[in-house]
């Protein structure tokens, strides 16, 4: 099950994933590249071909030009005809290859980079996630892989063929006369000029694009995850508002773009009459100087128009190179969120087969990120092996926080939690969920079949074990009566299940993974009375033999545990049996007052 009453973590949006540098997007692009020499090798030789094949028609025109000026025969004019017409051919045919093995090396690229960032967010510590907020992860692993899935099949192809071309053709100029060639390099300071004004702009631009998609996601999901408290509130025009403020924003910034791109096209066109201009001038210069052929200051011009197209290409491209940039080094960053916090791994502890081991809470402090106090001060409690402790107290009291530090979700700032021999700090979730296993309040029951539901827990059970953990939990009954029986289909497009049967699963899938320690959070709060009373001899039968920690909601669940820790603004006040704090007369002796007149 999880919750967000479980989360610890400083409120969503307080943080995002970590987004890469430009430097270390290249060297894991290089990096799968090398892992592919084959398919890379292939791929920009047959750009250079396609390039180079597209140039030699140029040259071969200036070449008629002077056979012309001459006076050739015509068979000479043939032959050069027949080649210019096998050169464009050839290079039809390269470009085409070129832009096949292109796209293939992209989607090879593409498909390492999702598989490794889904598996990055999937494998990440609850609180991580929780901290960062669902609507930057979503949009990393949604919108992010779409945009860069779109700049594979188009802009990064197109930009990578035409950059080519672009150095092929330059090298044709200086071909024609090195002259010629420094008339045509006379515009690179201005294109020079203007990427320098655009591309330090524009990553910035694009990334803080992405921010603010993923915050108009996570106001989204915020509403429609508290739906049923947003129309008991009647919040719907407050979260409206946000949706629609956060919608303007996301437009704003695409106007912004839009508007940038534009000035940078400007300048990109300014390059390109100062280069025709130069070569139109040196050429008419030389040819009066007799210093040039008329064949080679005709093919100048024509080389440098010829470049035209892929820097246009380019131009017109590179917002959408750029965009896939930055979703490029944002989903490299999730790669990279092992060097902040550690991801799930294999499980670095495991419990032996009916393993019994004792918790000890020794001097826990914990504050939340960005809050000046702590949530829990100095709490010092214990749960015998195969014992259990019950967690009471008002809203605010910090049960939950406790619950998931026990949990191994989160590390406290001083302090230690210690699962038998084990210190969680010492362990990454993996490890945690290993020893400890954590029922909220909420679960899922994923579509697919009840079995497959159940084997989550327990991916090698057999039928007779998943119909035995039913049956400890009191589950069996309504099980057998389901039409296929456990092959029954459950969740979205499924059997629909009750409050009371979900919470049936995820007892089952308790008892199926045999984690030696159990939290419980409130996780009865959500049956009726009639089932939640149910509920709690499912959770005693579910527990017994494993030491247990209830965050209790009812306190007939409280009386349950063998002793009760009473939590106030952050501190244990109080702690011992149910009937030791009756008698105590203090805080407990008032929640159960006030508990028995409410019932």
């Amino acid at each position: 099950m999880s919750t967000t009453d479980t989360r610890v973590g400083p409120p969503a949006q307080t943080a995002t994933l970590r987004t890469a540098s430009g430097r270390e997007a290249t060297r894991w692009v290089s990096a799968h590249c090398r892992e592919v020499p084959w398919l890379t090798t292939a791929t920009v030789l047959s750009t250079v071909a396609g390039a180079a094949l597209q140039v030699l028609p140029v040259l071969l025109l200036g070449r008629v030009v002077d056979s012309v000026a001459e006076g050739d025969s015509r068979s000479g004019l043939a032959g050069i005809g027949v080649t210019l017409v096998a050169a464009a051919l050839l290079g039809a045919v390269a470009t085409a290859v070129s832009t096949y093995l292109i796209g293939r090396l992209g989607a090879d690229l593409l498909a390492r980079l999702r598989e490794g960032a889904v598996r990055a967010v999937l494998g990440m510590p609850s609180a991580r996630v929780e901290q960062v907020g669902r609507g930057d992860v979503l949009s990393r692993v949604g919108d992010d892989v779409a945009v860069l899935s779109k700049g594979i099949r188009t802009a990064i192809p197109t930009v990578f063929s035409a950059g080519v071309l672009v150095f092929i053709a330059t090298v044709g100029m200086f071909g024609l006369d090195w002259r010629l060639g420094l008339a045509g390099a006379g515009a690179l300071p201005a294109y020079a000029f203007a990427l320098r004004w655009y591309l330090p702009r524009s990553a910035p631009l694009y990334r803080k694009q992405r921010v603010a998609q993923a915050d108009r996601a996570q106001a989204l999901i915020s509403g429609l995850d508290g739906i049923d408290t947003v129309r008991a509130y009647r919040l719907e025009e407050s979260v409206r508002e946000e949706v629609t403020r956060e919608s303007w924003r996301v437009r704003d910034l695409g106007v912004d773009v839009f508007r940038f791109f534009g000035r940078f096209v400007g300048r990109e066109n300014r390059a390109e009459f100062i280069g025709l201009v130069l070569i139109l001038v040196v050429g008419y210069a030389l040819l009066e100087a007799d210093a040039a052929t008329l064949g080679e200051v005709s093919a100048a011009p024509l080389m440098f128009h010829r470049l035209f197209t892929p820097l246009g290409a380019i131009m017109f491209t590179f917002d959408e190179a750029q965009k896939s940039g930055a979703s490029l080094t944002r989903l490299v960053g999730v790669l990279g969120e092992a060097e902040e916090g550690r991801l799930v791994g294999d499980a670095a502890a495991e419990a032996g087969e009916g393993a019994s081991y004792a918790v000890a809470v020794e001097g826990l402090t914990f504050s939340y990120p960005d809050t000046e106090q702590p949530v829990l001060r100095d709490i010092n409690v214990s749960i015998p092996a195969g014992g259990s402790l019950a967690l009471v107290g008002a809203t605010g009291a910090g049960k939950t926080t406790l619950a998931a530090l026990i949990a191994g979700i989160g590390s406290p700032q001083e302090g230690s939690v210690r699962i038998g021999p084990h210190d969680l700090a010492g362990l990454d979730e993996a490890g945690a969920r290993a020893l400890v296993s954590i029922l909220t309040q909420e679960t899922h029951v994923f579509s697919g079949s009840l079995a497959e539901d159940l084997r989550l827990a327990a991916p090698g059970a057999s039928d007779a074990e998943l119909l035995g953990a039913l049956r400890v939990v009191g589950a069996d009954g309504w099980v057998e009566a389901l039409p296929e029986g456990l092959d029954t289909l459950v969740g979205e497009g499924g059997e629909r299940l009750d409050s009371t049967k979900v919470a049936h699963v995820a007892l089952a899938r308790l008892v199926l993974g045999r984690a030696p320690v159990v939290v419980l959070d409130e996780s009865t709060a959500e049956a009726g009375s009639e089932g939640a009373a149910q509920l709690e001899r499912a959770v005693l039968a579910a527990c017994a033999g494993r030491t247990t920690l209830f965050v209790a909601h009812r306190l007939t669940q409280a009386m349950a545990a063998d002793r009760i820790a009473v939590l106030d603004a952050g501190r244990v006040v109080e702690l011992g049996t149910h009937d030791e704090l009756v008698a105590l007369g203090g805080r407990y002796a008032e929640l159960w007052r006030a508990w028995r007149e409410g019932s």
